[in-house]
């Protein structure tokens, strides 16, 4: 029987994905994984703030500091193929590394889980909300300039602690995280796109191999859902056009309707105060280009300005 050595973060959230994976490719092809935990410069650094993290470890803009331990493991030949959670890949791949396949989508919106189950409308003023993501704190100030946003960093069940403990009114969570560790019913709302746009890659999971691997890559190519793919390719794109990292206030969302793939995108200032939004759509056989195409039409209403200023504003914070 194959063995297959899947590199994963060892949060709960992280083990789920990597068993979730390892089930699949054991009932299609009868190989047997075994999952590594690979500890990365994020959870190491959990007290801190991601600005800090990229300073500590010279990162830049968030980018790939929860997988390139893991992408240090694959390239060495120490596991096999990784696991990711596409909102933490940077849109620039090492040489060498490929995505054998990304997953069919979870719902990709974010979700407010609060105590007394209240919804982001009925928070009092002034309510302390958490999150870690500056796009999530842009468009909650943008809605509400009147809470209190403030960095919640750590895993989901730690986030969620320290909302039990009542350290925070409430916090804004990823709402495929919650759904896959079964927490689904702590929701007290989810955000529509009007209100929150979410993460480029959000919700969808990416299996990362060797590319001269093509034993493994065959076997995790039949995980690969095209629909997601190209979503996830035009959302990429757009961020890359926009030279954006993970910390960066950009909402994209890219779907698939009719045969048509939508991509709806708009950046934030820091304070929520300035934004820009549009949309495009096209095949999704021309998924890359969507990306580029609505990422230029941002940058012509003034979106490369507004991130260069939230830039500043995040490395001052």
């Amino acid at each position: 029987m194959t063995r297959l050595r899947i590199g994963t973060r060892g949060s709960s959230l992280a083990l789920w994905q990597a068993n979730h994976i390892a089930d699949s490719l054991a009932k299609l092809h009868g190989v047997e994984p075994d999952l590594v935990r690979i500890r990365t410069s994020g959870d190491r650094l959990q007290s801190a703030s991601v600005v800090q993290v990229n300073e500590a470890i010279g990162a830049e803009g968030g980018k790939g500091i929860f997988i390139k331990e893991i992408e240090d493991a694959l390239l060495s030949g120490a596991v096999d193929l990784a696991v990711h959670s596409m909102k933490d890949v940077p849109t620039e791949t090492p040489a060498g590394l490929a995505f054998a396949a990304i997953t069919r989508r979870e719902d990709p919106r974010d979700c407010l889980i609060s105590r007394e189950r209240l919804t982001l409308e009925r928070l009092p003023q002034g309510a302390r909300v958490g999150t870690s993501s500056l796009r999530r704190q842009a468009q909650l100030r943008h809605h509400r300039s009147d809470l209190d946003v403030v960095d919640l960093r750590g895993n989901v069940d730690t986030r969620i602690r320290k909302l039990d403990s009542g350290e925070f009114d409430a916090i804004v969570l990823a709402l495929a995280g919650v759904t896959r560790l079964g927490t689904r019913d702590k929701v007290a709302q989810i955000f529509d796109e009007d209100l929150m746009l979410p993460a480029v890659g959000q919700g969808a999971l990416g299996i990362e191999t060797r590319a001269d691997d093509a034993q493994t890559s065959g076997f995790v190519a039949a995980l690969d859902d095209h629909e997601t793919r190209a979503c996830i390719i035009a959302e990429r794109a757009l961020l890359r056009e926009l030279q954006g990292g993970c910390q960066v206030p950009l909402g994209a969302w890219g779907r698939i309707r009719k045969g048509e793939l939508h991509l709806e995108a708009a950046v934030f200032s820091a304070a929520g105060s300035e934004s820009v939004r549009f949309d495009e759509a096209g095949s999704p056989a021309e998924a890359e280009a969507i990306g580029i195409r609505l990422a230029q039409t941002l940058i012509e209403a003034g979106a490369d300005k507004i991130l260069r200023l939230a830039g500043r504003s995040v490395g001052r914070s």
